[in-house]
């Protein structure tokens, strides 16, 4: 609900929060100006509210906001009805803008990509609880447990056992990791990133598997793999067919160790 008057044009709605505070009318029209241009709207001064898209009604209501000046300004979803060329560039303004104005954006979304790419910390919540609190690099990089590995980007998540410090057992098979503190032969899950797997021929990886899908995605492939008893996805710029065999490979740094919820109200917070 863009709460925006109908009964007022564009650029009436946008000044509506500068005439309240009693601002100049040569200040209103520059501010005015300024925003429009700053959400693709010039030439629209005089739309009727009524007679704009969707996508068009939720850029007046950010400009309305912004021409403010707020300390903090509470985004929810403010983006999602516009497609993607805009979105990202929208993106790239409203970053400008925090930064111009000094404004603290409290930003809701549930795009993964958009949190990561617009933010100085993310909260990852699910239920109302909060999963974790860092920076994006922290967030995608280092996931506190599987729900935050799983929504932040696509993961492979399994069940390991933990055998000692820096040793984990996927599938019945040994893997390197850096990760210590865990305990030993303890159950934890384990996250691994698509695009941290490595395909290599057959006997010369970690496992051997197959490919059953391969999707083009431009950059990459999106390569599904069946590999004892589990289905990997991984991400390759190099292009297999559906009954290839392969190995699957991954660097002890890019295998991450979640410990698993120990009780009923852990489980709760983590699981939808």
């Amino acid at each position: 609900n863009y709460s925006l008057f109908s009964h007022m044009d564009v650029a009436e709605n946008i000044a509506f929060g500068p005439k309240i505070h009693g601002k100049s009318r040569d200040y209103i029209r520059d501010k005015i100006r300024y925003a429009l241009k700053l959400v693709n709207l010039d030439g629209y001064e005089h739309a009727n509210i009524v007679d704009l898209s969707g996508g068009q009604q939720q850029r007046v209501a950010i400009a309305r906001a912004v021409v403010n000046e707020p300390r903090v300004l509470l985004l929810d979803e403010p983006l999602s009805a516009l497609d993607r060329k805009l979105r990202r560039s929208m993106q790239l303004e409203l970053i400008k803008i925090k930064e111009e104005l000094g404004i603290t954006f409290v930003f809701v979304t549930h795009d993964q990509e958009e949190a990561l790419s617009m933010s100085d910390t993310v909260v990852v919540m699910n239920q109302g609880y909060i999963q974790q609190i860092g920076t994006p690099e922290s967030i995608y990089n280092e996931p506190e447990n599987a729900f935050v590995a799983d929504f932040i980007g696509d993961s492979n998540i399994v069940d390991g056992l933990m055998v000692h410090d820096k040793l984990v057992r996927i599938a019945d098979y040994d893997f390197d990791c850096v990760d210590v503190g865990f305990g030993t032969n303890r159950p934890v899950d384990v996250q691994i990133r698509p695009e941290d797997m490595e395909l290599r021929p057959p006997q010369d990886g970690g496992f051997n598997g197959v490919v059953t899908k391969t999707i083009f995605e431009g950059m990459t492939y999106n390569i599904t793999i069946q590999a004892r008893g589990i289905e990997w996805l991984v991400k390759s710029t190099k292009h297999y067919q559906p009954g290839d065999e392969v190995s699957l490979w991954v660097d002890p740094f890019n295998i991450q160790i979640m410990n698993k919820p120990e009780s009923e109200d852990e489980r709760a917070m983590e699981n939808d």
